[in-house]
Protein backbone atom coordinates (compact mmCIF):
# COMPACT_ATOMS: atom_id res chain seq x y z
CA UNK A 1 0.00 0.00 0.00
CA UNK A 2 1.44 3.39 -0.96
CA UNK A 3 1.72 6.21 1.54
CA UNK A 4 -1.27 8.54 1.60
CA UNK A 5 -0.99 12.08 2.81
CA UNK A 6 -3.47 14.48 4.40
CA UNK A 7 -3.77 18.20 4.75
CA UNK A 8 -4.11 19.19 8.32
CA UNK A 9 -5.33 22.12 6.87
CA UNK A 10 -2.39 21.04 4.99
CA UNK A 11 -0.25 17.90 5.12
CA UNK A 12 0.85 14.94 7.23
CA UNK A 13 1.75 11.42 6.07
CA UNK A 14 -0.74 8.60 6.28
CA UNK A 15 1.62 6.55 8.41
CA UNK A 16 1.68 9.04 11.32
CA UNK A 17 -1.30 7.47 13.09
CA UNK A 18 -1.40 7.11 16.82
CA UNK A 19 -2.60 3.60 16.63
CA UNK A 20 -6.00 2.88 17.71
CA UNK A 21 -7.36 37.12 -25.52
CA UNK A 22 -5.09 40.32 -25.21
CA UNK A 23 -5.47 41.52 -21.72
CA UNK A 24 -4.57 44.90 -20.27
CA UNK A 25 -3.71 44.72 -16.60
CA UNK A 26 -3.84 47.68 -14.20
CA UNK A 27 -3.29 47.88 -10.47
CA UNK A 28 -6.73 48.59 -9.00
CA UNK A 29 -8.47 49.40 -5.78
CA UNK A 30 -10.01 46.72 -3.58
CA UNK A 31 -12.70 44.87 -5.47
CA UNK A 32 -12.13 46.62 -8.81
CA UNK A 33 -12.23 44.46 -11.93
CA UNK A 34 -8.94 45.23 -13.61
CA UNK A 35 -8.47 42.42 -16.12
CA UNK A 36 -10.27 43.87 -19.13
CA UNK A 37 -10.48 40.67 -21.19
CA UNK A 38 -14.20 40.09 -21.89
CA UNK A 39 -15.94 36.84 -21.02
CA UNK A 40 -17.60 35.06 -23.91
CA UNK A 41 -20.98 33.41 -23.43
CA UNK A 42 -20.55 29.84 -22.28
CA UNK A 43 -22.03 26.93 -24.19
CA UNK A 44 -20.66 24.00 -22.18
CA UNK A 45 -23.15 23.05 -19.52
CA UNK A 46 -22.08 24.18 -16.07
CA UNK A 47 -18.95 25.88 -17.38
CA UNK A 48 -17.88 29.42 -18.19
CA UNK A 49 -15.42 30.35 -20.91
CA UNK A 50 -12.38 32.06 -19.41
CA UNK A 51 -10.70 34.22 -22.00
CA UNK A 52 -6.95 33.89 -22.16
CA UNK A 53 -4.55 36.64 -21.25
CA UNK A 54 -1.68 37.65 -19.02
CA UNK A 55 -1.78 37.96 -15.26
CA UNK A 56 0.48 38.28 -12.25
CA UNK A 57 0.67 34.88 -10.54
CA UNK A 58 1.77 34.20 -6.99
CA UNK A 59 2.30 36.61 -4.13
CA UNK A 60 5.00 38.22 -2.06
CA UNK A 61 2.44 39.11 0.62
CA UNK A 62 3.73 38.90 4.19
CA UNK A 63 0.62 36.85 5.03
CA UNK A 64 1.73 34.14 2.64
CA UNK A 65 3.76 31.01 3.33
CA UNK A 66 7.27 31.41 1.93
CA UNK A 67 7.92 27.70 2.50
CA UNK A 68 5.07 26.85 0.11
CA UNK A 69 6.74 28.71 -2.75
CA UNK A 70 3.93 31.24 -3.17
CA UNK A 71 6.38 33.67 -4.75
CA UNK A 72 7.96 35.35 -6.48
CA UNK A 73 5.17 37.16 -8.29
CA UNK A 74 5.65 36.44 -11.97
CA UNK A 75 3.82 37.07 -15.22
CA UNK A 76 1.98 34.21 -16.91
CA UNK A 77 0.14 34.08 -20.22
CA UNK A 78 -2.68 31.56 -20.74
CA UNK A 79 -4.80 30.38 -23.63
CA UNK A 80 -8.61 30.42 -23.23
CA UNK A 81 -10.27 27.51 -21.45
CA UNK A 82 -13.62 26.42 -20.07
CA UNK A 83 -14.01 25.99 -16.31
CA UNK A 84 -16.72 24.55 -14.06
CA UNK A 85 -18.55 27.32 -12.26
CA UNK A 86 -18.37 25.22 -9.09
CA UNK A 87 -16.72 22.14 -7.67
CA UNK A 88 -18.00 18.77 -8.85
CA UNK A 89 -20.99 17.91 -6.68
CA UNK A 90 -22.10 14.67 -5.08
CA UNK A 91 -24.92 14.58 -7.63
CA UNK A 92 -22.50 14.68 -10.59
CA UNK A 93 -20.08 12.21 -9.07
CA UNK A 94 -22.94 9.85 -8.23
CA UNK A 95 -23.94 9.79 -11.89
CA UNK A 96 -20.35 9.01 -12.88
CA UNK A 97 -20.20 6.09 -10.46
CA UNK A 98 -23.61 4.76 -11.55
CA UNK A 99 -22.63 4.82 -15.23
CA UNK A 100 -19.12 3.42 -14.86
CA UNK A 101 -19.07 1.38 -11.65
CA UNK A 102 -15.96 3.26 -10.59
CA UNK A 103 -14.56 2.53 -7.13
CA UNK A 104 -12.69 5.36 -5.43
CA UNK A 105 -9.34 4.92 -3.76
CA UNK A 106 -10.87 5.56 -0.33
CA UNK A 107 -13.11 2.54 -0.95
CA UNK A 108 -10.18 0.43 -2.11
CA UNK A 109 -8.05 1.42 0.89
CA UNK A 110 -11.07 0.82 3.12
CA UNK A 111 -10.90 4.13 5.01
CA UNK A 112 -10.43 7.87 4.73
CA UNK A 113 -9.77 10.86 6.99
CA UNK A 114 -12.72 12.50 8.78
CA UNK A 115 -12.63 15.64 10.91
CA UNK A 116 -13.01 14.52 14.54
CA UNK A 117 -16.16 16.60 15.25
CA UNK A 118 -17.98 14.72 12.50
CA UNK A 119 -17.09 11.21 13.64
CA UNK A 120 -20.18 9.50 15.14
CA UNK A 121 -19.84 9.14 18.90
CA UNK A 122 -22.08 6.11 19.25
CA UNK A 123 -19.32 3.62 18.54
CA UNK A 124 -20.91 2.65 15.22
CA UNK A 125 -17.72 3.25 13.25
CA UNK A 126 -14.25 1.77 13.58
CA UNK A 127 -11.52 4.37 13.96
CA UNK A 128 -8.19 3.43 12.42
CA UNK A 129 -6.33 5.98 14.52
CA UNK A 130 -5.56 9.68 14.70
CA UNK A 131 -2.82 11.81 13.19
CA UNK A 132 -0.35 12.59 15.96
CA UNK A 133 0.60 16.00 14.58
CA UNK A 134 -3.02 16.90 13.80
CA UNK A 135 -5.25 14.99 16.25
CA UNK A 136 -8.41 16.53 14.82
CA UNK A 137 -8.07 14.11 11.90
CA UNK A 138 -9.32 10.55 12.38
CA UNK A 139 -8.95 7.63 10.01
CA UNK A 140 -12.44 6.15 9.76
CA UNK A 141 -13.04 2.71 8.31
CA UNK A 142 -15.68 2.82 5.58
CA UNK A 143 -15.56 6.59 5.05
CA UNK A 144 -15.76 7.51 1.37
CA UNK A 145 -17.59 9.96 -0.91
CA UNK A 146 -21.09 8.47 -0.41
CA UNK A 147 -20.58 7.94 3.34
CA UNK A 148 -18.54 10.99 4.29
CA UNK A 149 -18.52 10.29 8.03
CA UNK A 150 -18.32 6.52 7.70
CA UNK A 151 -20.94 3.74 7.82
CA UNK A 152 -24.42 5.06 8.56
CA UNK A 153 -23.78 8.49 7.01
CA UNK A 154 -24.98 9.48 3.55
CA UNK A 155 -25.22 12.36 1.08
CA UNK A 156 -28.99 12.41 0.55
CA UNK A 157 -29.23 15.97 1.85
CA UNK A 158 -25.87 17.00 0.32
CA UNK A 159 -26.30 16.18 -3.35
CA UNK A 160 -25.51 19.78 -4.29
CA UNK A 161 -22.47 19.96 -2.01
CA UNK A 162 -18.97 19.30 -3.39
CA UNK A 163 -18.03 15.64 -3.46
CA UNK A 164 -15.23 14.90 -0.95
CA UNK A 165 -12.95 11.98 -0.07
CA UNK A 166 -11.73 12.22 -3.66
CA UNK A 167 -8.10 11.49 -4.53
CA UNK A 168 -6.26 13.09 -7.43
CA UNK A 169 -6.48 9.78 -9.26
CA UNK A 170 -10.25 9.66 -8.68
CA UNK A 171 -10.60 13.19 -10.05
CA UNK A 172 -8.64 12.28 -13.18
CA UNK A 173 -10.89 9.26 -13.73
CA UNK A 174 -13.96 11.50 -13.55
CA UNK A 175 -12.39 13.92 -16.02
CA UNK A 176 -11.67 11.12 -18.48
CA UNK A 177 -15.30 10.05 -18.30
CA UNK A 178 -16.66 13.59 -18.69
CA UNK A 179 -14.32 14.68 -21.49
CA UNK A 180 -12.61 17.28 -19.32
CA UNK A 181 -9.35 17.59 -17.38
CA UNK A 182 -8.05 19.08 -14.16
CA UNK A 183 -6.94 22.71 -14.35
CA UNK A 184 -3.29 23.58 -14.31
CA UNK A 185 -2.26 25.53 -11.24
CA UNK A 186 -1.86 28.66 -13.38
CA UNK A 187 -5.33 28.25 -14.90
CA UNK A 188 -6.83 27.75 -11.45
CA UNK A 189 -5.28 30.93 -10.01
CA UNK A 190 -6.06 33.03 -13.10
CA UNK A 191 -9.70 31.99 -12.97
CA UNK A 192 -9.94 32.31 -9.17
CA UNK A 193 -8.72 35.89 -9.30
CA UNK A 194 -11.73 36.72 -11.45
CA UNK A 195 -10.06 39.66 -13.15
CA UNK A 196 -8.53 41.22 -10.06
CA UNK A 197 -4.80 41.94 -9.92
CA UNK A 198 -2.86 40.74 -6.87
CA UNK A 199 -5.80 40.94 -4.50
CA UNK A 200 -5.68 38.61 -1.53
CA UNK A 201 -9.10 37.03 -2.04
CA UNK A 202 -11.38 36.41 -5.00
CA UNK A 203 -13.35 39.57 -4.15
CA UNK A 204 -10.65 41.95 -2.88
CA UNK A 205 -8.33 42.38 0.10
CA UNK A 206 -10.81 42.39 2.97
CA UNK A 207 -11.92 39.03 4.31
CA UNK A 208 -15.30 40.35 5.44
CA UNK A 209 -16.11 43.42 3.32
CA UNK A 210 -18.92 45.43 4.95
CA UNK A 211 -19.18 42.64 7.51
CA UNK A 212 -20.27 40.09 4.88
CA UNK A 213 -19.10 36.49 4.82
CA UNK A 214 -17.82 35.60 1.35
CA UNK A 215 -16.50 32.08 1.91
CA UNK A 216 -16.85 28.97 4.04
CA UNK A 217 -13.95 28.79 6.47
CA UNK A 218 -13.55 28.23 10.23
CA UNK A 219 -14.74 30.98 12.59
CA UNK A 220 -13.80 30.72 16.23
CA UNK A 221 -10.88 29.01 17.91
CA UNK A 222 -9.44 26.17 15.85
CA UNK A 223 -9.87 23.28 16.46
CA UNK A 224 -11.85 23.79 19.65
CA UNK A 225 -14.95 25.60 18.47
CA UNK A 226 -16.34 26.58 15.09
CA UNK A 227 -18.98 29.27 15.56
CA UNK A 228 -20.32 28.67 12.05
CA UNK A 229 -20.91 32.38 11.49
CA UNK A 230 -20.84 31.90 7.71
CA UNK A 231 -23.73 29.44 8.03
CA UNK A 232 -21.79 26.18 7.74
CA UNK A 233 -19.76 23.86 9.95
CA UNK A 234 -18.87 21.40 7.20
CA UNK A 235 -19.20 21.75 3.44
CA UNK A 236 -21.54 24.31 1.94
CA UNK A 237 -23.50 23.81 -1.30
CA UNK A 238 -21.17 24.18 -4.26
CA UNK A 239 -22.88 27.39 -5.39
CA UNK A 240 -22.85 29.21 -2.06
CA UNK A 241 -21.87 32.86 -1.56
CA UNK A 242 -21.28 35.40 -4.31
CA UNK A 243 -19.36 34.20 -7.36
CA UNK A 244 -16.17 35.97 -8.36
CA UNK A 245 -15.77 38.27 -11.35
CA UNK A 246 -15.71 35.32 -13.74
CA UNK A 247 -18.81 33.68 -12.27
CA UNK A 248 -16.96 31.01 -10.26
CA UNK A 249 -18.23 29.89 -6.87
CA UNK A 250 -16.21 29.01 -3.76
CA UNK A 251 -12.68 29.38 -5.07
CA UNK A 252 -11.86 30.46 -1.50
CA UNK A 253 -12.74 27.97 1.24
CA UNK A 254 -15.29 25.13 1.27
CA UNK A 255 -13.11 22.33 -0.17
CA UNK A 256 -9.59 22.00 -1.47
CA UNK A 257 -9.45 21.50 -5.22
CA UNK A 258 -6.96 19.30 -7.05
CA UNK A 259 -4.89 20.74 -9.89
CA UNK A 260 -3.09 18.83 -12.62
CA UNK A 261 0.44 19.91 -11.68
CA UNK A 262 3.10 18.17 -9.67
CA UNK A 263 4.10 20.36 -6.71
CA UNK A 264 7.50 22.02 -6.43
CA UNK A 265 8.18 24.85 -3.99
CA UNK A 266 10.79 26.36 -6.32
CA UNK A 267 8.81 26.05 -9.56
CA UNK A 268 7.81 29.71 -9.88
CA UNK A 269 11.46 30.71 -10.23
CA UNK A 270 11.85 28.76 -13.46
CA UNK A 271 8.30 28.30 -14.80
CA UNK A 272 7.67 29.29 -18.43
CA UNK A 273 5.75 32.41 -19.31
CA UNK A 274 3.19 30.74 -21.58
CA UNK A 275 0.80 28.02 -20.35
CA UNK A 276 2.96 26.57 -17.54
CA UNK A 277 2.02 23.02 -16.63
CA UNK A 278 4.16 22.38 -13.58
CA UNK A 279 7.21 20.18 -13.09
CA UNK A 280 7.62 17.02 -15.16
CA UNK A 281 7.62 14.83 -12.05
CA UNK A 282 7.17 14.92 -8.31
CA UNK A 283 5.75 13.19 -5.25
CA UNK A 284 2.61 15.24 -4.63
CA UNK A 285 0.01 17.14 -6.64
CA UNK A 286 -1.03 20.76 -6.21
CA UNK A 287 -4.20 21.62 -4.33
CA UNK A 288 -5.77 25.08 -4.26
CA UNK A 289 -8.48 27.11 -2.54
CA UNK A 290 -8.46 26.11 1.11
CA UNK A 291 -11.40 24.50 2.92
CA UNK A 292 -14.02 24.87 5.63
CA UNK A 293 -11.31 23.94 8.15
CA UNK A 294 -8.93 26.80 7.29
CA UNK A 295 -8.39 29.50 9.92
CA UNK A 296 -6.03 32.48 10.03
CA UNK A 297 -4.46 31.23 13.26
CA UNK A 298 -2.67 28.40 11.49
CA UNK A 299 -3.67 28.09 7.81
CA UNK A 300 -4.94 31.09 5.88
CA UNK A 301 -4.59 29.21 2.62
CA UNK A 302 -8.00 30.35 1.44
CA UNK A 303 -6.13 33.20 -0.28
CA UNK A 304 -6.13 32.88 -4.09
CA UNK A 305 -2.32 32.72 -4.29
CA UNK A 306 -1.98 30.06 -1.59
CA UNK A 307 -0.84 26.60 -2.61
CA UNK A 308 -0.23 23.25 -1.01
CA UNK A 309 -0.11 19.60 -2.05
CA UNK A 310 -0.91 15.98 -1.26
CA UNK A 311 0.05 12.62 -2.66
CA UNK A 312 -2.18 11.57 -5.58
CA UNK A 313 -3.89 8.78 -3.63
CA UNK A 314 -4.82 10.99 -0.66
CA UNK A 315 -8.43 11.53 0.38
CA UNK A 316 -10.22 13.31 3.19
CA UNK A 317 -13.47 15.03 4.06
CA UNK A 318 -12.31 18.43 2.81
CA UNK A 319 -10.85 17.64 -0.63
CA UNK A 320 -12.72 17.79 -3.94
CA UNK A 321 -12.11 19.21 -7.43
CA UNK A 322 -13.50 21.09 -10.40
CA UNK A 323 -12.89 20.49 -14.10
CA UNK A 324 -11.74 22.50 -17.09
CA UNK A 325 -11.88 21.85 -20.82
CA UNK A 326 -9.88 23.06 -23.79
CA UNK A 327 -11.45 25.53 -26.20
Amino acid sequence: MTERQLNACCGVPRNTFAKSAETQIHAGSDGELVNRAPLASGHRQGMVLIQGGRFLMGTDDAEGFVADGEGPVHEVELSPFWMDVCAVTNRRFKRFVEETGYTTEAERFGWSFVFRDFVPRDGAVRMMGIVQTAPWWVGVEGAYWAAPEGPGSNIFDRLDHPVVHISWNDAVAFCEWSGTRLPTEAEWEYAARGGLVQNRYAWGDELHPNGEYRCNIWQGEFPVRNKGLDGYLGTAPAKSFQPNGYGLYNVCGNVWEWCADWFDRAYYRTSPLVNPRGPSSGESRVMRGGSYLCHASYCNRYRVAARTSNTPDSSSGHVGFRCVADV
